[in-house]
């Protein structure tokens, strides 16, 4: 039995090379029929000959398919018996006949049932042992091939449309998905530009409170200390303008501190107003966390409370925040139908796996196997920290 690599390589092969050799096993069957039926030199070559063109359906599709035609029509001018006699033939014209059947080109199409029909009816014409029901039986048979492929064409352009549109759907999502992660880190860098900022405020106000209260005898370190005052407001100054640079038109300056996981009891609240009621467990003795942690814990409770609210159509969620020593654990369960994606790549997700992927975190989201969606996330915290 063939390993499913093996069995995907002969699939592939056969969708790719397939027809083609089946073209040459028709040509090589009608020449070996030709030569144990017919003597002239030229009959074995010639009934290769008609179907070979077929090679060329990729490159020209309706040129090779409508040579054959004409090819086995003219050589039937000489020998009438050489293309009625020859079975591989006969598939080869129905072949032909439905090519030229499924062009995308109506007009080439119409072109090419005219060249069936003539050209089969040459052909039997030609024929010296035909029978007079023949003339109108045997175009008919070819034209029947040429509506089949008419008729299967509409329902592959309709495949290529669908396909077509699928990939146009999946090129906007990722672009989507590429915008909303860019937006959502040019989030977090402004938050932590904040944090930050604030930081060093406070860094400079103290070392200039110092700086004042030293002794006369220590003036050089008083120096040194405004230095760093120095240094600490230039800095503060370029990340004020960066800031600035960061903010998009309309963006209001943010006075209000940064909220943290003490502030999740209104935002719960907030939340059960919008509809979904909503437990909070804490699990562990809470401890005081980094500012920035702190922050991003809180960001993620209501992009998952968002996620249960909106797409997955929840009545219930829990949120169960768990303090480890050297870790934070947030867990959201809804009892909806979650998003369907099973791997957290939903845009409404994106705020949360880029805020934990940037502390070094970890991070699942997916349907609950005994109902619902489940988001789970871990955050390290220094041992300093706890």
């Amino acid at each position: 039995m063939a390993r499913p690599r093996e069995y995907v390589r002969h699939v592939t092969w056969l969708r790719r090379y397939g027809f083609d050799a089946a073209i040459v096993l028709v040509a090589g069957a009608s020449a070996l029929d030709v030569a144990l039926s017919h003597h002239g030199r030229f009959a074995v070559p010639a009934a290769a000959l008609i179907v070979l063109p077929l090679l060329g359906r990729h490159r020209y599709p309706f040129v090779a398919p409508a040579a054959l035609w004409v090819v086995a029509a003219s050589l039937s001018i000489v020998d009438g018996g050489l293309v009625t006699r020859t079975q591989g033939l006969f598939v080869a014209g129905l072949a032909a006949a439905f090519l030229l059947g499924h062009l995308r080109d109506t007009e080439k199409g119409r072109v090419g049932l005219a060249i069936v029909l003539v050209c089969s009816g040459v052909i039997v014409y030609n024929d010296p042992d035909r029978s007079s029901g023949e003339l109108v039986f045997t175009p008919l048979i070819f034209g029947i091939g040429w509506l089949v492929g008419f008729a299967l064409r509409e329902r592959t352009a309709q495949a290529a449309a669908a396909e077509a549109r699928a990939e146009q759907a999946e090129r906007e999502r990722e672009t989507a998905a590429r915008i909303a992660v860019a937006e959502e880190r040019a989030r977090i860098a402004r938050e932590l530009h904040d944090i930050v900022a604030h930081a060093v405020s406070v860094m400079v106000l103290q070392v200039g409170a110092v700086r004042h209260n030293l002794p006369a005898e220590l003036a050089e370190d008083r120096e040194a200390l405004k230095d760093v005052e120095g240094a600490g407001r230039a800095a503060l100054a370029e990340m004020r303008r960066l800031l600035g640079a960061m903010r998009r038109e309309g963006d209001e300056l943010d006075l209000t501190p940064q909220p943290g996981l003490g502030s999740l009891a209104p935002l719960l609240e907030e939340i059960r107003r919008a509809g979904l009621p909503v437990e909070l467990r804490l699990d562990g003795e809470p401890f005081p966390l980094p500012e920035a942690i702190d922050l991003s814990a809180y960001r993620i409770v209501p992009e998952g409370l968002t996620n249960a609210l909106r797409h997955a159509k929840a009545t219930h969620a829990e949120v169960v925040v768990r303090y480890h020593p050297h870790e934070i654990q947030i867990d959201i369960e809804d009892d909806g139908r979650g998003t369907g994606a099973g791997d957290g790549r939903g845009q409404g997700l994106v705020g949360v796996r880029e805020r934990v992927k940037l502390y070094g975190g970890e991070m699942s989201a997916g349907k609950d196997p005994e109902g619902g969606f489940v988001l789970n996330t871990r955050l390290p915290v220094a041992a300093e920290a706890s």
